[in-house]
């Protein structure tokens, strides 16, 4: 991956990229470029492409960072190489076609024409909507709360999924709250987000004064919002490892539930691109058990 030169070609899965605006300062608080961007997707590639390959992807676009102007994008965006792989995707408004990152060269030719942020359902593409193979409860701290509250949730979350037969996974979100992921058998949209509902329900119904599911804003401040809605087939959720497009360039990371209940401070659970590559170098990758041929939970 470049070092320095502001456009450089590369070969990366035997497909040739054209990187550009490689010295383009897309983070001007930390200072992280475009070409640590790309670098950093490269090196995560071999622990993040078992958590997005077969699902269709649908990004974050900010070719200049996320100060300037950002969009979702569902089409693949202008120039992707006609090697990438897409899958026909139907909408309420239409059938798009979608990119399904499945290599890394996928994953960092879309990076390099800005789509830095990557989401996915939680269904493949080979199984449709009718085939969820994850549950995922997305933890998120309303006003005066904040991630180390979310880690005190999602610890009694984990304890419900357990005594449902089903094996909660940490990940921070990258901006300022918790996901919780679980291998299911497949099951359709509809009985995944009824579940994941119910299950905020009982959390809620236990901790009234510490959770809301709810997304109506003034019953947020001082609480945790599990949003379950994300479960829907039309949802998609930031995939493990991508960067978050915030002031500081953040990662969905996977984390141990040992660091989730050390948590004193949300700046325990924040990482840099660099720090998670790190973390990956001496871990290996701690989402490995949500990986498609990982032992799944049967929705009660």
């Amino acid at each position: 991956m470049p070092a320095s030169s502001d456009r450089q070609v590369v070969e990366v899965d035997g497909h040739r990229l054209s990187l550009s605006h490689l010295d383009r300062v897309l983070f001007p608080a930390t200072g992280h470029t475009k070409a640590q961007l790309l670098r950093y997707y490269a090196g995560i590639a071999p622990v993040m492409l078992p958590h997005v390959t077969g699902r269709p992807a649908s990004f974050v676009r900010a070719p200049e960072g996320p100060a300037g102007e950002s969009w979702v994008a569902k089409n693949p965006p202008p120039g992707a190489p006609g090697w990438v792989p897409v899958v026909p995707v139907e909408h309420r408004e239409g059938t798009t076609e979608q990119v399904v990152i499945d290599s890394t060269a996928a994953l960092v030719a879309m990076a390099n024409l800005g789509a830095y942020e990557v989401h996915v359902p939680q269904w493949k593409a080979a199984a449709g909507r009718d085939g969820h193979d994850r549950l995922v409860l997305d933890l998120d701290p309303g006003p005066g709360a904040d991630l180390v509250l979310c880690c005190r949730v999602a610890q009694r979350l984990r304890q419900l999924l357990d005594a449902d037969g089903l094996t909660a996974h940490a990940v921070v979100s990258g901006s300022k709250g918790l996901h919780l992921y679980a291998p299911i058998h497949p099951a359709s949209g509809r009985a995944t987000a009824h579940y994941a509902k119910d299950l905020a329900g009982r959390m809620m119904g236990e901790h009234p004064g510490l959770v809301v599911v709810s997304m109506t804003r003034a019953e947020r401040p001082g609480k945790v919002l599990i949003d379950w809605s994300q479960n829907a087939s039309a949802k998609t959720t930031a995939a493990p490892y991508t960067v978050r497009l915030r002031e500081s360039p953040g990662v969905a990371a996977p984390v141990g539930w040992d660091e989730v209940a050390a948590a004193g401070e949300p700046g325990d659970l924040a990482f840099t691109p660099e720090e998670v590559l790190d973390r990956v170098a001496a871990h290996g990758d701690l989402l490995a058990p949500l990986a498609a041929d990982a032992p799944r939970g049967a929705l009660p």
